[in-house]
């Protein structure tokens, strides 16, 4: 590898790829203003075009993950950055809703492949004592993506500049390609393929040289338990991981987030505040995401992945839940407004210090080496699938329940999802990815020796 590229480099270019997520996911809340004019959407159309973007998202996970473990991580950072590319430039350019909800497709395939491929290559690539920290950067790219597009949905607000807030996503997907170009495989996936001088010297260059052999051999051992491929992936002791992945996935949107981001300026009307009040407030949504996210970074090694989804969710829970009583008591007044948005900002502030980075964090953690991809291939697909459900229905939900009741049913899945993480989720905090993987291993002879005692 290129020794004048710099560990700093690698992680920053490794999850850039999460600014395009979060840009593209994001830039479509104030957007969807002005095209529902230009093109002349319904509330039919117009949750095409936003949902669009989540089933691309739906197809890229499903293909990304078997994908990268296969011909490597860093290509498919590549290929999403180029989709990003032709995504943005197409929906720019887009003269009608068809072509537009397509090109919005074709971006959620670019969306897929980063969301799955991201933390995974942050995560191979990081220290075990900051791998949450440095994997918890694709967060905090994302939150940052989202921040961009509302400050830039704000600036071209005044000229219904829609096509602007979408094509300029061409501008760092340009600039994930080029910095990919230069950046290193992941040394776990070189030494899966038999490549271990390459591995090695990878290695060296991240570690400074300590503890390269020891890492080495951990990986190595780990990969001669296994082949790989969905057999491996449905082995009995592989399926808590499973599980605990898709529970976070599912989760992580049943308890309402991406109507935040989604829908931000949607239900700041619908409470009362014009339009331009209504962008301007989701850059106040923005700005304590990335401040929360920031704290999240600093706090996951220290403070543990489970004890932050813990705290996230009893804070989500709490505000959805002052937000649908105040709301239901004061409905359309300006105190209402503006306690909607304090709630809101609560909200995104607990779920982007949890939540948020948390559950990308473990999707990368919790599954051997052999499978991982395919692993965070599934955990990816049930998230954005629960994402596209929870689009779908939002704005058919707003109109038919109000704003009151369906954040309170939000509030009550964040109870749901509290409950889930105590009974079901291991700590992986300060374990390297190795040692996780044994410890499936063995929880899983454990269970089997007490059935055996059972059974006798």
């Amino acid at each position: 590898m290129n020794r004048g590229i710099s560990n700093g480099m690698i992680y920053f270019f490794g999850a850039l790829g999460g600014l395009l997520f979060g840009y593209d996911t994001g830039v479509i809340s104030g957007a969807i203003l002005f095209i529902e004019k230009s093109l002349h959407l319904n509330s039919f159309t117009e949750g095409l075009v936003v949902s669009g973007i989540l089933v691309g998202a739906i197809i890229g996970s499903a293909i990304s993950g078997p994908l990268t473990d296969r011909i490597g991580r860093k290509k498919i950072v590549m290929i999403s950055a180029v989709i990003f590319c032709i995504g943005a430039i197409g929906s720019a350019l887009s003269s009608d809703m068809i072509s537009l909800v397509l090109f919005r497709v074709v971006l959620g395939l670019a969306v897929g492949g980063a969301s799955t491929m991201v933390p995974m290559y942050l995560s191979e690539m990081a220290p075990t004592k900051i791998r949450g920290a440095l994997s918890s950067l694709n967060q905090l790219m994302i939150v940052i993506g989202i921040l961009l597009a509302y400050i830039v949905n704000y600036i071209f607000s005044p000229i219904s500049g829609w096509r602007w807030m979408l094509g300029l996503a061409f501008v760092p997907g340009a600039i994930l390609f080029i910095g990919m170009w230069f950046m290193p495989e992941s040394p776990r996936w070189l030494l899966k393929q038999g490549r271990e001088q390459d591995a090695r010297s990878i290695l060296t260059h991240l570690r400074k040289g300590i503890g390269v052999e020891a890492e080495v051999r951990e990986i190595k051992e780990a990969n001669q338990k296994e082949a790989g491929g969905w057999k491996d992936l449905k082995a009995p002791w592989v399926r808590p991981a499973v599980w605990v992945a898709i529970g976070l996935a599912v989760f992580q949107q049943f308890i309402g987030c991406n109507t935040v981001i989604y829908y931000a300026p949607t239900t700041f009307t619908d409470v009362g505040l014009g339009v331009s009040a209504a962008i301007l407030g989701t850059i106040g949504i923005g700005s304590a995401e990335v401040i929360m996210t920031i704290i999240a970074v600093r706090l996951i090694d220290r403070v543990g992945r489970k004890r932050l989804l813990v705290i996230g969710s009893v804070g989500m829970a709490a505000s959805l839940f002052v937000l649908g009583i105040v709301n239901m008591l004061f409905h359309s007044s300006a105190g209402a407004g503006w306690t909607t948005l304090v709630c809101l900002a609560a909200y995104i502030s607990f779920f982007s210090i949890s939540w948020g980075p948390v559950m990308w964090v473990m999707l990368s953690e919790i599954f051997p080496l052999s499978v991982r991809g395919m692993g965070m291939g599934i955990g990816a697909v049930f998230n954005w699938a629960s994402n596209l459900v929870v689009s779908l229905t939002f704005p058919w939900l707003l109109a038919k329940l109000g704003i009151s009741v369906l954040f309170i049913s939000y509030g009550v899945m964040g109870i749901l999802a509290l409950i889930f993480v105590i009974g079901a989720v291991t700590e992986t905090k300060g374990r390297s990815l190795e040692q996780i993987e044994l410890d499936l291993r063995n929880r899983n002879e454990l269970k089997n020796r007490y059935q055996t005692a059972v059974g006798k």
